[in-house]
């Protein structure tokens, strides 16, 4: 499944991500911000998969499997931009804010920000054309929650 994926992903054709490997691509893109500060905590993963399971009306034991796959192709992922590409293309803009507050809700849930996880957020916005301030003001609207 994750050679598929990536093979789809590096297409020369430039085919649309399909609704699965979109859903792949935006759990690998929490993953790696779970992974970004060097501490893949388990308050992380429990959050990943809250967040697959409401996002995608998943049973537990399914967010748990896509996040599973996630891991596997955020190890192995080609870069950052190449996801964000595609979520770029083949998710509406109301639902790319989603995806930034999304991963706001992993960066933050262990109570810390390092620095090399603001930087993902602020490179992964721009990627998926959200803007500073449309970040920040996600940030904020999830700190109140976490």
């Amino acid at each position: 499944m994750i050679a598929d994926f990536f093979k789809r992903l590096t297409a020369a054709d430039n085919q649309p991500l399909t609704e699965t490997d979109a859903r792949l691509a935006i759990a690998a893109l929490l993953v790696r911000a779970a992974r970004t500060d060097g501490d893949y905590a388990p308050s992380e993963i429990d959050r990943i998969d809250r967040i697959l399971a409401a996002r995608y009306g998943l049973s537990p034991d399914e967010a748990a499997a896509l996040r599973s796959d996630a891991e596997d192709a955020e190890a192995n992922a080609p870069d950052t931009v190449r996801f964000t590409r595609e979520i770029k293309d083949g998710v509406p803009y109301d639902q790319r804010i989603g995806v930034i507050e999304a991963l706001w809700q992993v960066v933050l849930v262990d109570g810390e920000r390092a620095d090399p996880e603001n930087a993902l957020l602020r490179m992964t916005a721009s990627l998926l054309g959200v803007t500073d301030v449309e970040s920040a003001e996600a940030r904020q609207r999830v700190a109140k929650s976490v």
